[in-house]
């Protein structure tokens, strides 16, 4: 990956654009919902659910409860909300594979690396597992969910279980998600890539 400051930001195409445009159109929109500082996830979520990986996640918080996301056919997903105050990642990979009329496809998008750490405000990933080495501040398991104050704005609803914590640290990190917002979401060295034979992140 280029050091090149001059360099971040651009986009790696493979095949068709006419393939990578809904993938285009998808990634601004959810621009837009992380400039706009938007939290957990107020949208029907894809039918398809994603990778996100990363070698080291650090952050001044950590706020998480169960809740459940739909997809626009009304089915429900039910994820581990895990809201993160002011996340820094070492590297930052997300894929999802996909069919098409052409075969099957992987959109990927990675950032970080040598080109310098990814941060985000209140990132809150929609997850149905999460793996990797970690290291907690003060722990609370078991708080009500609706108390939670450690991220702000991740509180859910009341007599429902949630726990939180301080500082933390988890290398290796590795999830399978429905969704995931940020506020203020930097993408150093930022490259983005559809393709027929694309690899997943993990």
């Amino acid at each position: 990956m280029s050091t090149n400051s001059g360099r971040e930001g651009r986009v790696k195409w493979k095949r068709t654009a006419a393939v990578a445009l809904p993938a285009v159109i998808a990634v601004g929109a959810m621009g837009v919902v992380m400039a706009q500082g938007a939290l957990a996830a107020s949208f029907a979520v894809s039918g398809t659910s994603f990778q996100v990986s990363s070698s080291k996640l650090s952050s001044k918080g950590l706020a998480s409860y169960v809740q459940t996301d739909r997809s626009v056919d009304g089915k429900g997903h039910p994820v581990a909300l895990l809201g993160i105050g002011e996340a820094t990642l070492a590297d930052i990979c997300q894929s999802a594979r996909m069919d098409t009329p052409v075969g099957t496809v992987v959109f990927k998008l990675s950032a970080g690396g040598p080109a310098g750490q990814v941060t985000a405000e209140n990132l809150v990933i929609d997850g149905e597992d999460l793996d990797g080495d970690a290291t907690f501040g003060t722990a609370q398991i078991g708080r009500d969910a609706s108390t939670l104050d450690q991220v702000e704005g991740v509180r859910g609803e009341p007599g429902k279980f949630g726990l939180q914590a301080g500082n933390i640290e988890v290398l290796n990190v590795r999830s399978h998600a429905w969704s995931a917002t940020g506020g203020n979401f930097r993408l150093k060295g930022m490259k983005l890539s559809v393709g027929l034979d694309g690899k997943q992140c993990f």
